[in-house]
């Protein structure tokens, strides 16, 4: 009996190991053929570095690693900015998509009084459900992500990670908070109430006084040299479509940088 069972069971562990075989021979063939199509390996390998990447540079408190618990620089919360203008920015960007489906940028005056864009945004605040809500929102993640680039930026610089090899996303870091400025003053146009209007006659003014080339600057940006359906067709085109592209580009690759770097230590 003991042959027996000792013959049955090498023929089981034979018959296990031929079916792992071909499954293993399936498996190869199957990813050699899509590999060849589709290159697959090489995107597992990309995906597999990144994650490797990703839980290896996680940013460590460096107020416990270098007992800086009296610099208020080095305080860990203010290395999380960074993140945190982030989904500020991812926010804006969903809640501004929604108001895009309600408002018209339009400023001809619907009733002699109000032009068509700041009637829009009377209804999305009056009649909309939840449309006060929505604005409130925008508005709030998009000053809450100016003052999170800004703060951002302060520690970056009081930290020294501006310093090399990170001078490259040091740059980007001040493009981006320019784009985020850019961002705050089109935005504010948009409604085209009296506040946007005096602050778009503000702009126009600033692009005239540079020199040599205001007058082009204020025909390109405010269509004029005095505030017209131009201007507000062209703030609504860079709030809209020209900035969040470049915006969303350029903090990619910042935060692939910062990836590939790490965070960097307090100097």
């Amino acid at each position: 009996m003991s042959l027996e069972r000792k013959d049955e069971h090498d023929h089981k562990g034979w018959m296990e190991s031929r079916e792992l075989t071909t499954l293993e021979s399936i498996y190869l063939t199957t990813l050699m053929w899509l590999d060849r199509r589709l290159r697959i390996v090489d995107y597992l390998e990309l995906l597999e570095d990144l994650y490797y990447k990703v839980n290896m540079q996680m940013p460590k408190s460096h107020t416990e690693q270098y007992n800086l618990d009296n610099k208020f620089w080095y305080w860990y919360p203010l290395y999380a900015l960074g993140s945190f203008s982030t989904i500020s920015y991812i926010v804006a960007a969903i809640s501004g998509a929604l108001l895009g489906f309600y408002y018209a940028p339009a400023a001809a005056a619907s009733d002699g009084t109000a032009t068509v864009a700041y009637e829009s945004v009377q209804l999305i605040m009056g009649q909309l459900n939840l449309g006060y809500l929505l604005r409130s929102i925008h508005r709030w993640s998009a000053q809450v992500m100016v003052a999170a680039v800004f703060l951002h930026m302060l520690r970056v610089y009081f930290t020294g990670a501006y310093k090399e090899p990170r001078e490259v996303n040091w740059i980007l870091g001040i493009v981006l908070i320019s784009l985020t400025l850019v961002f705050g003053y089109t935005g504010y146009l948009l409604p085209w109430s009296q506040l946007s209007f005096w602050a778009g006659q503000i702009g126009v003014e600033m692009a005239l006084s540079i020199p040599l080339a205001g007058e082009w600057v204020a025909q390109l940006m405010f269509g004029g040299f005095s505030l017209s359906q131009s201007t507000l067709q062209r703030m609504y085109i860079l709030h809209v479509f020209f900035l969040p592209f470049i915006t969303t580009a350029l903090i990619a690759v910042h935060i692939g940088i910062v990836w590939m770097q790490g965070i960097a230590e307090p100097h």
